[in-house]
């Protein structure tokens, strides 16, 4: 499928130097866009940069934390005087702490609320108040299918993923009139750094897809964990044209483990 609406569009990606957030960010650069790559982690921006910059594209870096409100208008400020005004924004930056409620810390609450929830409100209101005086833009925000049903061992990013997503979809029935789209696109288990965390030997993944009875988890219908270009070809759907009557939509990609939920 061709994603129109996308080339020479700027687009702004958090959470690009890894997993789903890196494979968004060469999505989009493929498909046209002049990519403004956000993420902490310079070293891992500057490395994919260059790569597709000796493709073709165009992509510059901003190191900035989303939890930080100052930070991230400085970011977005930059990037719309450097590269032009932003017309896509994808969040991705996401943080996972994972134990039991009561193992929980104030530090590992704190933390998980301040990037997945707090950075995507930063983020998306720096951008959606210049968007809105153009009336126009696509905001994509990569949620989670654990926003959606309850997960031992996982209630601050259960949580904090739940206030992203409906955070997004408030944001979309505000911007609607300014003609810009909010989704959110809800990944089950996706092979990336984070999932790994979760596994506790190489046959991690075969115990996803398996499912867990003690956990009251189910395993994965189609059989397959995703790959990061899953996600983020559902993401250049919502953030390309072809979506242009779409608004408010939390697509979840997840092999069925939710069961549709």
């Amino acid at each position: 499928m061709e994603y129109t609406g996308i080339q020479g569009k700027v687009a702004l990606v958090t959470g690009a130097a890894q997993g789903i957030g890196e494979a968004v960010a060469r999505a989009l650069a493929s498909a046209g866009a002049i990519v403004a790559a956000l993420d902490l982690n310079g070293e891992a921006l500057e490395g994919l940069a260059a790569e597709l910059r000796a493709q073709g594209c165009q992509v510059s870096v901003f190191v900035t934390d989303v939890a930080d409100s100052h930070a991230v208008e400085a970011a977005v400020d930059q990037v719309e005087r450097e590269l032009g005004p932003i017309e896509i924004l994808v969040n991705v930056a996401g943080l996972l702490r994972i134990g039991s409620v009561e193992a929980l810390s104030d530090e590992d609450w704190a933390a998980a609320f301040a990037v997945n929830a707090n950075g995507v409100f930063y983020v998306s209101r720096s951008v959606v108040k210049r968007m809105a005086v153009r009336k126009s833009g696509s905001i994509v925000t990569v949620g989670s299918n654990a926003a959606r049903i309850p997960r031992m061992q996982m209630a601050a990013y259960n949580a904090s993923k739940a206030a992203a997503v409906m955070f997004t979809k408030c944001l979309g029935l505000e911007q609607a009139t300014n003609h810009i789209r909010c989704n959110i696109v809800s990944p089950g288990s996706t092979d990336t750094v984070m999932q790994r965390m979760l596994w506790n030997d190489s046959n991690g993944g075969q115990s996803v897809v398996a499912g867990s009875p003690e956990a009251f988890r189910l395993g994965i219908p189609l059989g397959r964990i995703a790959a990061p270009s899953d996600i983020a070809d559902a993401v250049m759907f919502l953030a390309s044209d072809r979506a242009r009557q779409i608004t408010m939509l939390d697509l979840c990609i997840d092999g069925g483990a939710t069961l549709g939920v």
